[in-house]
């Protein structure tokens, strides 16, 4: 597969997507820039606006298997991860695999499990492995994790700490859908004989990782780099920030761009991907001055400023 074929898929990705499930486009750009870039993606929004159906569609897409986790207050670390039962036939012990031995894994209302249970996600997001008694198994590849919460209700739930926070690539929200989107789910749902159109598959598992592996030639011109890395230190230096962002989320925006040019059909990064990926990879992994959070400070502000504060490279497009 090369640069243009990639590309062409990406797009009918979109495509499949958005016939199955009502989502704004730029949404789903986000959501494919996590994956494309090897990372995770968490989605802050209210609930019933489709996310389930959403991550569940696009696996479909992708042609990769989907798991569905429902966070609850008493959802265990083996919940998530397997453990091993006895069987009697046999008289030994056998791993049963957890939920999260699959490609994507939707893990619903995150924030609602206690900080163990979440921490049980943090090895398998970062390693892509999971250890079991003192037994590690590599979960399969490729392995993405969508996270959602609910950014209204607060009540029995726990804020996920920092380090689980920087280990999403993205973090995003669908949003409402528009009034006509909103009118075609009164369409679909008016007459209980039509179906909702299925999700198909346009690619498989194999062609994911051959996408994956075109972001990784997609070319980022020195002075970009400069620039990538002047933002980023810029955030620490904002006076609303206590911990800006880290050398990790430096290396994830880097990735995020080389991703997002190859969605709009690039080899080559320019500013305005760095621009159009800056929030939503930057922005949840600063920490915010007491004061800041008190004041409920905006940490897309501090982003927005730091883009301002930094001067955009002139970049010559490299010839074909």
């Amino acid at each position: 597969m090369d640069q243009n074929a990639a590309s062409n898929s990406i797009s009918e990705v979109i495509d499949a997507v958005q016939q199955t499930a009502i989502v704004d486009e730029e949404f789903l750009e986000t959501v494919l820039t996590g994956i494309l870039g090897r990372g995770h993606v968490l989605i802050e929004d209210v609930p019933g606006t489709g996310k389930t159906l959403t991550a569940r569609s696009l696996a479909k897409v992708l042609g990769l298997k989907f798991k569905r986790i429902q966070f609850t207050p008493d959802l265990l670390p083996s919940d998530i991860t397997g453990s091993h039962l006895y069987n009697e036939s046999t008289g030994d012990f056998e791993f049963s695999p957890g939920p999260i031995f699959s490609n994507i894994v939707l893990a619903d209302e995150i924030n609602r499990a206690p900080p163990k249970t979440q921490a049980a996600l943090l090895e398998a997001m970062g390693e892509k492995q999971v250890t079991v008694d003192n037994e590690t198994r590599k979960l399969p590849e490729p392995f993405f994790v969508i996270a959602t919460q609910n950014p209204i209700e607060h009540e029995g739930t726990f804020s996920l700490p920092e380090a689980q926070r920087d280990r999403f690539m993205t973090k995003t929200s669908m949003g409402y859908p528009s009034r006509g989107g909103e009118r075609e789910l009164l369409d679909r749902r008016a007459d209980r004989t039509t179906q909702t159109p299925a999700a198909r598959t346009v690619i498989d598992r194999s062609q994911v990782h051959d996408i994956q592996d075109i972001v990784e030639t997609v070319h980022v011109d020195s002075r970009l780099r400069d620039y990538l890395v002047d933002i980023c230190r810029q955030t620490r230096e904002d006076h609303q920030v206590e911990t800006g962002v880290s050398p990790r989320g430096i290396q994830r925006a880097f990735e995020a761009a080389r991703a997002r040019a190859l969605i709009q059909q690039r080899d080559y990064v320019v500013p305005d991907d760095v621009k159009a990926i800056a929030v939503p990879v930057l922005a949840h992994r600063l920490v915010l001055t007491n004061e800041a959070q008190i004041r409920d400070a905006d940490p897309k502000a501090v982003i927005n400023r730091s883009l301002d504060a930094v001067e955009v490279p002139s970049i010559e497009t490299p010839r074909a």
